[in-house]
């Protein structure tokens, strides 16, 4: 059976396409737009150009899916609409324009999908899982391959880049503003405070993102999957800028993360801040995360 899933982020929104038999999922196809509806809150709301753009992208979703007669299509939302002080309006509206049904999962939800689509794939036993979205961060302690604890911390790299950067890139001096941030909220998470000396593992974007540009910066064959984190300051401290971006600079992004040159860098800063928090040496990424943790949750439970 076919089933489509769409992804209503607060950086992209994005569908996946996937056959789904005998208890296993294969994805076939996915199709990304970089919308970034963090960027599109203001004081709290979600204002109508993110609604607009929203409904704009899902009904060429649905307009992509008729030919194929995929009829299983199933919708959900994050961060950005989760958190919006109009959400129920915003949403709503969306559902109205679109024909879809629309779930807004809640930040415990997208922490355990996380965790449910990445164990999969995954030879740790024990670790925390982080994925880094636009507006908020999913943390996921794991023991003997059960969930200990989990947290959606209420930051995100589209939504540093929005408070704190004026250009595409950030300075120094941001950088370390950012930091101070990511700082204070982890501080506030009792149940993290005595995990250390952990494996992390990252989800999302961010990270697959990073893992590209870590190769092309150092000339690996293939997309590294372990990310060592003194190549991820080194990575920052590269990308520290100010002014006009030199050639280098300017393939490296364009080649690599074409459409997150703007959040990479203070995505990166949260995964540099978290990695010092859990006195971990590197990050290893998985690609699979929230999607596949709601197809083997919720469609095959």
């Amino acid at each position: 059976m076919l089933y489509a899933l769409i992804d209503i982020g607060s950086n992209t929104v994005r569908m996946a396409i996937y056959r789904i038999e005998g208890g296993r999922a294969e994805m076939l196809m996915k199709k990304k737009h970089a919308v970034g509806l963090a960027a599109h809150l203001k004081d709290g709301i979600m204002q109508q150009s993110g609604i607009d753009r929203t409904v704009e992208i899902v009904n060429g979703f649905r307009a992509f899916l008729l030919p194929f007669g995929i009829e299983n299509v199933v919708a959900f939302t994050t961060a950005a609409l989760r958190n919006a002080r109009n959400s129920a309006e915003a949403v709503g509206e969306i559902e109205r324009r679109t024909g879809l049904s629309i779930r807004i999962i809640t930040g415990d939800e997208e922490a355990e999908y996380d965790f449910i689509g990445a164990v999969h794939g995954l030879k740790e036993d024990s670790g925390v899982i982080i994925d880094i979205g636009g507006a908020s961060t999913e943390l996921v302690a794991f023991k003997n391959r059960a969930i200990l604890t989990k947290t959606s911390l209420p930051i995100g790299s589209l939504a540093l880049y929005a408070n704190h950067v004026k250009a595409l890139l950030p300075t120094a001096k941001e950088i370390a503003v950012m930091r101070e941030e990511v700082e204070r909220i982890i501080r506030s998470e009792e149940a993290f405070v005595s995990i250390r000396e952990t494996s992390l593992v990252g989800i999302g974007g961010t990270f697959k993102g990073a893992s590209a540009l870590c190769s092309a910066m150092f000339h690996q064959e293939a997309a590294s999957t372990h990310l060592a984190v003194e190549t991820i300051e080194e990575m920052i401290r590269y990308f520290s800028f100010a002014g006009v971006l030199t050639m280098d600079m300017t393939v490296l992004l364009m080649k690599n993360v074409p459409e997150r040159m703007h959040t990479v860098m203070p995505g990166l800063v949260i995964a540099d801040v978290l990695a010092g928090w859990f006195h971990a040496k590197e990050i290893t990424y998985s690609d699979s995360g929230v999607r596949e943790g709601y197809i083997y949750a919720e469609i095959l439970k």
